[in-house]
Formats: structure tokens, sequence, C-alpha cells
């Protein structure tokens, strides 16, 4: 018999079944032959340049890649030449920074001010009438930027200065302003309990008005907790009185794409930390994936699977050998035909690897889980399992390890086996003799990036037991 391996279950402590999404293994619906989807390895992390401090955000401006780098505005070149432009203030790897660009200027909010690159000069917006600079966005010739009360513009004919009769509001609710995106040309200001949007309307003063329908009644805890994703905005918040989540919004309506596992996880978590919380997209090899940067791990959507699949599809990123810890890899930027990335525990910059898991020079692990074999409460013996799998992409001999759980909490001790060597194209992957159930048995496997195998099915020869 086949046991499903694309997500699998364990039981909390509450008592309550929950979901055991893989970890640095991502799901891909694709029909093989051997089945209609499996489970390919995370990409590892190459370094290939070195910033001058924590890396806090990246954007292709005229097919230039241009990151802050500590407190330090640089761009990284075609062949990984890192060359200071100017200061931007901040330093730590949480003030993270905002890109935008207009035809010919380079705009980047940090550390509460804003910044122009032309090409060649640094220039600080100075005028008293700007404030603090929260977040930022370009639409139709100004740069709108907001202290998290008001929406404030610049003039039109010179982005360095701000005239303080054209300010402008998100008063739907009292809740302040924590970011600002812009989709379809039209400025989202994202509250913490509230979504409005903004159209250019002209006029002497604010020149951007409400559009009443297009009210989002759910709001955004960060200022980097969002993004655009699917022609939509993305990201994690709630109404008033309710508790986190990860939603999809546009046009006056909202979509949850978080699971009961996913808000699960996000309980873990403080305001506070929430709100420091980091999210980007990724378009790549036809897969559309959101990632959700917290503290120990990242929570990553992919949306095309979820569509193929028809069940949203959740798998988790940790560059960690054993549990969890921050995955290093944030900042995505698509430049010189690749994806650049930064490291945000160090300066190293670098890019993604599909034949190399370990995370900037480190093995980290890997784990699936099974949904539960159940036969009827009658029991079954567990004669032999064999992961389908594609072998012989490895640097050395390896070995992976299954283990399985009556109860969802204690788990046996690993049952390892070898993966065979590099060119071992054939290896099969068996275990013999995997014990016996009385009532029903849950079924986990772990690895770690040595073993960079994708996996195809789990086939299992049971013996019905009757009692």
């Amino acid at each position: 018999m086949e046991i499903p391996i694309l997500s699998g279950v364990y039981v909390d402590a509450d008592p309550r079944f929950r979901t055991l999404y893989p970890v640095n293994l991502a799901p891909v619906p694709v029909a093989n032959g051997i089945s209609n989807s499996y489970l390919r390895p995370g990409e590892g992390m190459v370094a290939e340049a070195v910033g001058i401090g924590v890396d806090r955000g990246g954007i292709n401006w005229n097919d230039v890649c241009y990151r802050v780098s500590g407190s330090k505005l640089i761009s990284v070149a075609a062949n990984n030449v890192v060359t200071v432009l100017g200061d931007v203030g901040g330093s730590t790897f949480d003030q993270h920074v905002k890109f935008d660009y207009s035809f010919d200027l380079l705009a980047i909010a940090s550390n509460d001010n804003l910044f122009y690159w032309d090409g060649a000069v640094l220039t600080q917006v100075t005028d008293i009438d700007l404030g603090v600079v929260v977040d930022m966005v370009w639409v139709d010739g100004y740069f709108m930027t907001t202290d998290g009360e008001f929406l404030i513009v610049t003039e039109l004919n010179n982005p360095l200065a701000v005239n303080p009769l054209k300010y402008g509001a998100s008063e739907i609710d009292p809740d302040p302003v924590v970011a600002l995106l812009k989709l379809r040309n039209e400025v989202h200001a994202l509250n913490r309990y509230t979504i409005e949007v903004f159209d250019n309307v002209g006029g002497d003063l604010f020149p951007f008005a409400r559009i009443d329908g297009a009210q989002i009644s759910k709001g955004c805890v960060g200022v980097h907790a969002c993004c655009v994703f699917m022609e939509a905005i993305a990201f994690v918040g709630s109404g008033r009185n309710e508790a986190p989540s990860i939603y999809m919004g546009a046009s006056g309506q909202t979509v949850k794409i978080s699971s009961q596992e996913i808000d699960t996880i996000l309980l873990d978590y403080t305001e506070a930390q929430l709100s420091i919380s980091l999210v980007e997209a990724r378009n790549d090899k036809a897969h559309e994936y959101l990632y959700v940067h917290l503290p120990d791990r990242t929570l990553v959507y992919d949306a095309t699977a979820s569509r193929e699949l028809q069940a949203p599809v959740w798998l988790v990123m940790t560059t960690a050998i054993t549990g969890f810890s921050q995955y290093r890899a944030r900042s995505f930027v698509w430049a010189y035909n690749k994806w650049l990335i930064a490291d945000p525990q160090s300066t190293a910059l670098g890019t993604f690897s599909d034949t190399n898991g370990a995370h900037w020079g480190v093995d980290v692990r890997w784990e699936f889980g099974t949904a539960i074999v159940y036969n009827s409460g009658m029991g079954a013996v567990f004669h032999d399992l064999e992961l389908v799998a594609l072998t012989g992409r490895v640097d050395a001999d390896t070995v992976i390890s299954t283990s399985w759980s009556y109860d969802g909490i204690d788990y046996t001790a690993d049952a390892p086996i070898a993966t065979g060597g590099p060119g071992n194209f054939q290896k099969r992957l068996c275990w013999r003799r995997q014990g016996k159930m009385r009532n029903w048995r849950i079924q986990k496997f772990t690895g770690d990036s040595r073993a960079h195998l994708s996996f195809a099915r789990l086939e299992a020869r049971i013996e019905p037991l009757m009692f």
C-alpha cells in the first residue's frame, strides 16, 4: 500500500492532532508515473561575496543588484564585486530597509529617513515636513511615505521637498499605519487592523483619494510583514480581537491561506516578534512561493502546488541540524540570471544551489512524516517499507533513518540505512521487519543535506491482524 508523505501528523500534549509539514523539503506536484507529486531537497546556500555588514534588504534596479549592508548602501556586480555607495544609517538585520524606484531615482527608506541614489550620488531628504519615515512607495511620480499617522507625498517637480498642506490620512480606523504597498497602481495603506486603498485623483492638496469599496477589514502586524504576491497583498495580521493569521487581500476581500497548523505556530510568537517578521515572494520554476521569515524558522506557502493539489501546501525551512533555528537566506533578488541571497547572521552574500543542500557550508537536517496508518483498530504487521527515491546525487555514501510512533508523541529509536554512493542511481531505500501496530501508527523519516535525495513515494507491505 502507498502511504502519503507530502505532510504528516503528530500529536500535541493538549491533546490534538497536528500537521507535520516537511522540513527543508519542498513538495512538487508533478505526475511522474510513480506518484502525482514528490518531495525535493531544499536549496542550499553558496557564498559568492562578502558585504560590509549584516544584510538589510536588496533590489534589482537598472539591471544592477543594490543592497543595504550594515549601514552602507552597496552595489553587487555580476562578478560579485561589492562597491560602497554611501551611508543610510541603521545596522541590524531586523532593521529592514524598503527599496522602490522612479524613472531616475532609487529610493531607500532606512533608519527612519529617506534617501535617493541617482546612479552617482546618494542624497538624503532633509525637509523637516517629511518627518519619520516608517515606510515608502513610489506611485504616479510621487514618493509617498508614512510616519505611522499620516500619508505624506513629495512634490512632483522636487522629490526632496514636502508640502505639509498635502498630508493625507488613513482614517477609517484609528489604528496606526504600519506599511505601504502599491498594487495595480493603487496605494494600499496597511494599518494594524484595516487596509485602505488610495487612487490618484489629482488636486491642489493631497492628490490621493480613498476607494471606499476596496477597504479590507484586516490589517498587518509590521512594516515588512507584507508583500505583493500573485496580484494581491499577502500579509501576517488580523482584524480587531482576532488571533494572527496569514492572508491574501485584494479588492475588499481577503482569503486566509494559513492552515490551522500555521496559525498554531504563529501563536508561539509575541506580537512584538511578529512585527519584525519579514514576508517576501519568489516566483521560481513555475512555483509561486511566499516566505514568512520568523525568528527560528521560515514558513513557506506554495501557491502553485496548493492550486494543483487542491489543498494548502506549506513547508518549513530552517538552518539547523537538530530542532529549529533561523533560516539563513533572505532578501531574495533576481539579478544576473540567478537568485541572489543574503545571510542574516553574517556578512555573506551568495546564491541558491540545487545541487548542494548545505547552508553556507553547514549541513542541515530534513524531515518528513506520514499520515496515520490505521486498520480499523485491528492492528497490522509491517513487513517492509520502501522509499522510492532519486538516489545517486550525493557526494558520499550517507544514511537516512526512519522511526515510528504509536501515540504521535514518543518515537522508536532511529533505524538507519545507507543511501548509496555517488552514481548509485538504482539504489533502493528499504527497511525490513518494521514491527507492528495494535491500533494506529505514524512513520517519520529524517536525514541531512548530505543525503541530497528526492522522494516520490512510500510503499509499505503490511499484513493485517485480526484480534
